[in-house]
């Protein structure tokens, strides 16, 4: 069984929608401009001010901050835009929780501050630290905010991001083991590959850097304990204090997200996986007015239009990721959703 050594969630205010650090877009408008995007058009279809990107105090929301890189991969037409974004950004441009994880006195020290100051940094969100069966070390993240539903982008920069902490202590050339995505493989995956040096696996349960673990005794070279610990009591009192619940139904339709492609998976099963009972699950869905069949529905539904503006994903794999045995299965219900079926909508849409 896979042992958890590191797991911090970020708050999901009820009334507030999530933030995140405007820091972590340090360097994207030159980025933006070195791609021939039209800086003004993407940031102000994201609802973001560029003065704004890379204030290490400010805040803007996460889901402006993942349709900011969205919107850019589209304009520029740069599909990988989030992956080399991620690989070229640097660990102190993270701000206060770069600085602090980078000052750490050990690999294993620098990863753990990330992980307990993330909900700080970043909500609606979670990012752990475990080692698995197979002994390699997992470094792992995910946004558990059911409305934000395009976030690829937001993967391949966050693991690039997370990938540099380490090669500021492994070397520039250190490469993980693996690199696991939840997002289906795009038209250019062979470019993920080249970027991490390593082999990538998409449609997996999160996204990972899988890495061995005698790394973690390795020296961090920037080891400054006194500007470690002024950076972290400085982003704790940035940080979010907001109250709020921890957004069961969120985490609900996640862990149904990622196990659709295993099957409709049941209440039980996502109720043992997510460590409450199935009658938590349905008080907190009734009170949203949903059932748990309503829930996985509606993921459906989200998830099949995100899919098929994907046009190099094939209906069938579509219909697999969706939890449907057969294709058949899958039109029926996207016919019954909108009227249309899926051919029809692709082709609608482009």
């Amino acid at each position: 069984m896979t042992s958890a050594l590191l797991e911090r969630t970020s708050p999901d205010p009820r009334h507030s929608a999530p933030i995140v650090l405007a820091a972590a877009a340090t360097g994207i408008v030159d980025f933006i401009e070195a791609h021939r995007g039209d800086v003004d058009s993407i940031f102000g279809n994201s609802g973001i001010a560029p003065d704004m990107a890379g204030a290490p105090t400010l805040k803007v929301k996460l889901a402006s901050y993942c349709r900011l890189f969205e919107e850019a991969a589209k304009q520029t037409r740069a599909g990988n835009f989030g992956l080399w974004f991620g690989q070229q950004f640097q660990p102190r441009d993270l701000g206060m929780w770069g600085y602090a994880a980078i000052s750490a006195p050990t690999l294993g020290a620098a990863l753990d501050t990330m992980v307990r100051l993330f909900h700080h940094h970043q909500e609606s969100s979670w990012m752990r630290l475990t080692q698995g069966p197979d002994g390699l070390m997992h470094l792992e993240y995910q946004i558990y905010s059911s409305e934000i539903v395009e976030r690829r982008q937001d993967a391949e920069l966050s693991l690039g991001m997370f990938a540099n902490v380490i090669r500021d202590c492994g070397g520039p050339k250190w490469a993980p083991v693996e690199v696991h995505f939840e997002h289906p493989r795009p038209e250019l995956w062979k470019e993920h590959e080249a970027a991490f040096d390593a082999p990538v696996y998409f449609s997996q349960q999160t996204n990972a850097l899988l890495f061995r673990p005698e790394l973690l005794d390795r020296a961090m070279p920037g080891r400054d304990l006194q500007l470690m610990s002024m950076m972290e009591t400085c982003l704790e009192s940035l940080g979010s204090r907001r109250a709020g619940d921890q957004g069961l139904v969120d985490r609900v339709k996640t862990a149904v997200r990622v196990n659709l492609p295993n099957g409709y998976p049941s209440l039980d099963q996502i109720a043992h996986e997510l460590r409450v009972t199935p009658a938590s699950i349905q008080r907190d869905l009734n009170e949203q007015g949903m059932t748990y069949k309503d829930a996985v529905e509606l993921t459906r539904q989200t998830m099949a239009r995100t899919y098929l503006d994907q046009r190099q994903l094939p209906l069938t794999e579509i219909a697999l990721l969706l939890g449907y045995s057969e294709l058949s299965a899958f039109t029926r219900a996207f016919t019954r959703w909108t009227g249309i079926s899926p051919s029809a909508y692709r082709k609608r849409k482009h």
